[in-house]
């Protein structure tokens, strides 16, 4: 597996200051602060991806922001499917089974995200109600 170039340069930043840097206290300040600036830049991305979603959200097409829901609903139509349709109609007909463990996983990542979503409303800490 393929190291990110963040968690790379950190690795040769420790590897640089445990071979150069004899003070140990200096080490391993040189170290929690780059561990410190791959925090920060891995929150600045993740921030950035957040503004994207909110903008992408309030997009008037149906194109930009209705693809999450759109998930959403082919999620739930394939978890219907499995559960209730394909059952019934395999008593008639010869219905091939569909490996629901993808569906479920996605399903249940924006059911979870929802919840957290309404828990928040309903404590007040939401920004918008």
């Amino acid at each position: 597996m393929a190291m990110d170039p963040i968690t790379a340069g950190l690795g040769l930043v420790q590897t640089f200051v445990g071979k150069f840097v004899e003070n140990k206290d200096l080490a391993a300040r040189l170290i929690a602060q780059s561990k410190s600036e791959e925090f920060n830049g891995e929150l600045s991305l993740l921030v950035g991806q957040m503004e994207i979603n909110k903008i992408e959200a309030t997009h008037k097409s149906i194109f930009v922001s209705g693809w999450r829901p759109a998930i959403g609903w082919i999620c739930g139509a394939g978890l219907a499917y499995n559960t209730i349709l394909s059952p019934f109609l395999s008593i008639w007909l010869d219905v091939p089974p569909v490996d629901s463990a993808l569906l479920t996983s996605v399903l249940m990542g924006m059911l979870g995200l929802g919840a957290m979503r309404t828990v928040e409303k309903t404590k007040g800490v939401s920004r918008e109600t």
